[in-house]
């Protein structure tokens, strides 16, 4: 599945409108979609309202310094893994100090990928703190481009479900 601009556009407003309604606010910690979430979210005049921060974390150096992700950690599972991403919400959620938070860490491609961890997986997290964060992983197929889409369309429309049961 391609994601599109529209309908990328379209998950944004969703999001921020709910944000927006709720009094919410939301900061993104991103590795393989390179900031493209806060991108979408900042994209309306009026998102300062509800996004707080994008942080874009690529290396394992970075995500240990400014979220926190344990050395333990990224030696153990790696990278793209549900402790990592699920460790990246947490630094978020306290490097900016806002009520939800989004993780995402995968394997865009071309290269980089391995037998268990092949080109287009994702890793996803998004939660309020510790006891109320989900994870889940994807395996999207698509070149670079078509990955990092689906991933963002994902997380967004994955945050938004969340927000609306809390």
């Amino acid at each position: 599945m391609q994601a599109s601009d529209h309908q990328l556009q379209q998950a944004g407003n969703a999001l921020g409108d709910l944000l927006a309604e709720q009094g919410k606010t939301i900061a993104t910690a991103e590795s393989c979609t390179g900031g493209w979430v806060a991108k979408i979210l900042t994209d309306r005049a009026g998102s300062s309202a509800y996004t707080v921060a994008g942080l874009v974390t690529y290396s394992n150096e970075v995500k240990q310094a400014i979220l926190g992700v344990q050395a333990k950690t990224l030696m153990e599972h790696g990278a793209v893994s549900e402790p990592v991403v699920r460790q990246m919400v947490a630094g978020a959620l306290s490097a900016a100090g806002v009520d939800v938070a989004v993780a995402i860490s995968g394997v865009a491609g071309p290269g980089g990928g391995s037998a268990d961890k092949p080109v287009g997986t994702v890793w996803f997290a998004w939660g309020t703190g510790p006891d109320n964060t989900q994870a889940s992983v994807q395996h999207f197929d698509g070149d670079r481009d078509q990955v990092r889409r689906q991933s963002v369309l994902y997380v967004l429309q994955g945050v938004t479900e969340f927000l609306k049961k809390l």
